[in-house]
């Protein structure tokens, strides 16, 4: 590289991070997805915007061939590092102990629209820009997993924001997003193997042989020796680092490998990620700073770097366009919605989880941006799935938060109990205090404590309920129940609930909802969320003695009835 193509490169990347990230912050304080904002920044920089009206700037940006071989290899890293973070999001036991809820949705979500793009692509292939060249199936098949894949990052984000994450709702959400995105990376691994991108060293089949044999491994006998290794690094080595350069490596190597056995880099990433988020011994906090150091450098730089690709506005064909995001929302939403109403999940919540699923944010996007490397699909079609996906992102939330009715006004002081008030913990662990709390709790409703503690520890084994800040929210949905309880305890030592930044719980509220009351523990759940992301409030209640200083902390503090935002 000349002096001026390493100029050009440095500048090239410094105005793509700093304008995406200012443009990520921007789409989250609004309440959208930073991908929105952070590709936002690639059209503005690219062609569609800064080429067509600031030509001479876009010149000087633009890579020279050199550079341009750069900055792909960095987006390769990028997207290999993104794929990590979404694979160690996957717990393959929530997708199980879920049951027939999740699995209904994840078949329905999955069958649906894959049916659908089926009959679109084997009817329509010039409407839909079917490139000359490639293969009828390998189109067909491509089109219709862009239409079944789901974006979990966002779906867990738009959980979080609407205070439901850790509800039945939100956790059959993630369960079902989970299995999505596995079954789309595999197929799509397969596809790659039919094109046969491995350069001739192996055959098709071999390839999908290798491919299977590689995912069975790492996911048996590879997540058994990550489990092994982990102990030894969390005590030898600087944390965080040490576990950062070993997920890191870890991802790369495994990268390497599907490449060369002619599957894209990023399955091998993902796998690993899924193969290295499953052990115990990856605490929440770790996860959380992994997905840091990736999320604020490399992704934000992989997303605006798609706005490099295409002009947007040349490309931009709005029949194509509607008809790939009508589609896409009808077979994914109906095909969800129908799984769950299957599984016994009452209307409004099974629509709900249809919209909370048809978010495909991101992973459609890098599904996208490698059909389009590889010639796959055509730049209309690559600006359709763009849009699609982000369109999908940002109706999902608005479209739960309607349909789950969280807009009537409710109070949590009418929840509390003198009698399920505890100022002194005398647990030490989780299963300790939910049963300290669970005999309270029997007493109080004459319900059996030991089914009350076997339903709520039943829920901490889906996924933790150790918030960030000392705070924990164990629950369950007992049968039996005539009323929502929430019992209260403080620990001045605190407990570890495994929460995401590391810190034990000193406010631990055991919240307990009748099983046919289907909206009593989001509302309480998106009640407390509330009240708690005020630091003053959470400092306040862990130094109280009584339970009418609780409900004096509560009565100043508590949001305003949650009629949305």
């Amino acid at each position: 590289m000349t002096h001026g193509e390493i100029t050009a490169t440095l500048l090239a990347l410094g105005a793509l991070l700093g304008a995406a990230r200012i443009l990520g912050e921007s789409a989250r304080r609004i309440g959208q997805p930073a991908v929105v904002g952070e590709i936002l920044a690639g059209i503005l920089l690219g062609p569609t915007v800064a080429g067509t009206f600031a030509p001479e700037f876009f010149s000087f940006i633009n890579p020279t061939p050199n550079a341009a071989l750069f900055l792909n290899g960095f987006a390769l890293v990028a997207v290999v590092l993104f794929t990590l973070v979404a694979g160690l999001e996957v717990e393959l036991a929530s997708v199980w102990r879920q049951g027939r809820a999740a699995l209904g949705v994840s078949l329905g979500g999955i069958a649906a629209p894959f049916a659908i793009g089926v009959v679109f692509a084997g009817t329509l292939p010039e409407f839909l820009g079917r490139p000359d060249g490639v293969a009828p199936l390998l189109y067909t098949l491509f089109f219709a997993t862009a239409l079944s894949i789901s974006a979990l990052p966002v779906i867990a984000k738009t959980l979080m924001d609407l205070n439901i994450y850790r509800t039945d709702i939100g956790m059959t959400v993630i369960a079902s997003a989970m299995f999505d995105d596995l079954f789309g990376w595999s197929v799509f691994a397969l596809l790659l193997g039919m094109m046969g991108i491995s350069g001739g060293r192996f055959t098709a089949g071999e390839t999908v042989g290798l491919t299977l044999l590689f995912a069975a491994l790492a996911l048996t006998v590879g997540r058994w020796a990550i489990n092994a290794s982990l102990p030894w690094l969390n005590r030898h080595t600087t944390w965080p680092g040490g576990v950062i350069g070993f997920a890191v490596s870890l991802a790369l190597i495994a990268a390497a490998f599907t490449e060369w056995i002619g599957i894209h880099a990023v399955f091998g990433s993902f796998i690993a990620g899924i193969a290295l988020g499953d052990s115990p011994h990856l605490r929440q906090k770790t996860k959380q700073t992994i997905e840091h150091f990736v999320s604020f450098i490399f992704a934000p730089l992989f997303f605006a770097s798609i706005g490099l690709k295409v002009n947007f506005a040349v490309n931009f064909d709005l029949a194509l366009t509607a008809v790939v995001l009508v589609i896409a929302c009808v077979g994914k939403i109906l095909g969800c919605a129908y799984g769950a109403r299957r599984a016994g999940v009452k209307s409004n919540e099974a629509w709900a989880i249809g919209f909370g699923m048809n978010a495909r944010g991101a992973m459609e996007i890098v599904l996208a941006t490698l059909a389009l490397q590889y010639g796959v699909i055509g730049q209309p079609m690559f600006v359709a799935l763009v849009i699609m996906a982000l369109v999908t992102s940002v109706i999902s939330g608005p479209a739960m938060r309607r349909l789950l009715d969280m807009s009537k006004a409710r109070t949590l002081l009418d929840y509390f109990s003198e009698a399920l008030f505890v100022p002194a913990l005398a647990g030490r662990t989780p299963e300790e205090v939910i049963g300290e709390l669970s005999a309270l709790a029997a007493e109080e409703t004459g319900l059996d404590g030991e089914v009350i503690r076997t339903g709520a520890l039943a829920r901490e084994r889906i996924v933790p309920t150790g918030l960030d800040n000392g705070v924990a929210i164990p629950h369950a949905r007992l049968a039996g129940l005539r009323a929502p309880v929430i019992c209260v305890g403080i620990s001045e030592g605190g407990i570890d609930f495994n929460a995401r930044d590391g810190q034990d719980a000193q406010l631990v509220f055991l919240i307990l909802t009748p099983q046919g009351d289907d909206k009593a523990q989001i509302t309480i759940l998106a009640g407390l969320s509330r009240l708690l992301s005020k630091a003053p409030v959470r400092e306040a209640l862990k130094r109280i003695d009584s339970f009418h200083a609780l409900r004096t902390v509560v009565e100043q503090n508590a949001p305003a009835p949650d009629r949305g935002r």
